[in-house]
């Protein structure tokens, strides 16, 4: 009786969209929150998913895919960022701000101000039991072509993290890896739309690759414990929600809040071990 309630969730059809739909949403945002978090730009996948918005809703009043909006805000927000950052003297993060904080207000402003019956809240806080099968084809391609981009090219996107100006001198073209790591921030938030919405994204851009940086020392290490935490927090947080009578997407984020805890702690103990044996 006990395993038979345990095993529930894998039986309904709408909790295995959205455990699969886990497995398709883990893999491009863990690999991809390493280099953000490398290259210092975790307030980047903040803006970029908030900024959004304003292009989901255009692309709804005038009757197009809302991947397509969402891409093309998240572009106009990366690279108003950059051009603003790089020609005047605001440092980055204050432009970020003001970038994303004018576009979402925008969106909100769009938002409330069509007359309809339809609601785009999930487009705000995802519907990861709502899953369709056009979504899951949707996801499917957007993960397999980023995670397929960023496995193959790791290396000069690292180097370029680390590094632009040695990045530019072995011949990489840093404009390239610059802007096509912006457009494959936007395509991934496009990717959780319907799963976390976009106010949670930021958690799956962020903390796998945080807690992945805690935890190793070598950045292929780094990559394969972010994916490796992602897809445990997801699938533990969407199981967990089914029994507890939760939302899937921020019971997600607790429980990779709580992994993060976990390694933070762990590392400090580390720390202070190897600390105390110096002086000894």
């Amino acid at each position: 009786m006990i395993a038979e309630l345990l095993l529930l969730p894998f039986q309904l059809p709408f909790m295995q969209n959205a455990f699969l739909v886990c497995l398709l949403v883990a893999v491009p945002t863990a690999l991809l929150s390493c280099f953000l978090v490398l290259k210092g730009w975790a307030l980047m996948g903040d803006a970029v998913s908030h900024a959004v918005l304003p292009g989901i809703v255009l692309a709804w009043i005038f009757g197009l895919p809302l991947i397509i909006g969402a891409f093309t805000a998240g572009m106009v927000c990366s690279l108003a960022t950059g051009y603003l950052a790089e020609n005047s003297r605001v440092k980055r993060d204050t432009v970020m701000g003001v970038v994303f904080s004018g576009m979402f207000g925008l969106g909100i402003v769009l938002y409330t101000g069509i007359t309809t019956n339809e609601h785009l809240d999930h487009v705000l806080f995802g519907n990861l039991l709502g899953i369709s099968r056009s979504d899951l084809v949707t996801t499917g391609l957007i993960a397999l072509g980023v995670s397929s981009v960023l496995i193959l090219k790791w290396r000069d996107f690292l180097l370029h993290a680390f590094d632009p100006t040695q990045a530019q001198a072995s011949g990489l073209r840093v404009g390239w890896l610059h802007y096509g790591l912006l457009a494959i921030l936007s395509l991934t938030i496009v990717a959780t739309l319907t799963s976390v919405g976009l106010i949670l994204a930021v958690a799956l851009l962020v903390t796998p690759g945080a807690i992945a940086f805690l935890i190793t020392r070598s950045f292929g290490r780094m990559l394969v414990a972010a994916v490796l935490a992602c897809l445990t927090a997801m699938m533990a947080g969407t199981y967990l929600s089914f029994f507890i009578d939760s939302a899937p997407a921020p019971t997600i984020v607790l429980v990779l809040t709580a992994m993060f805890i976990v390694a933070f702690l762990r590392k400090l103990r580390i720390t202070k071990t190897n600390s105390r044996s110096g002086v000894a």
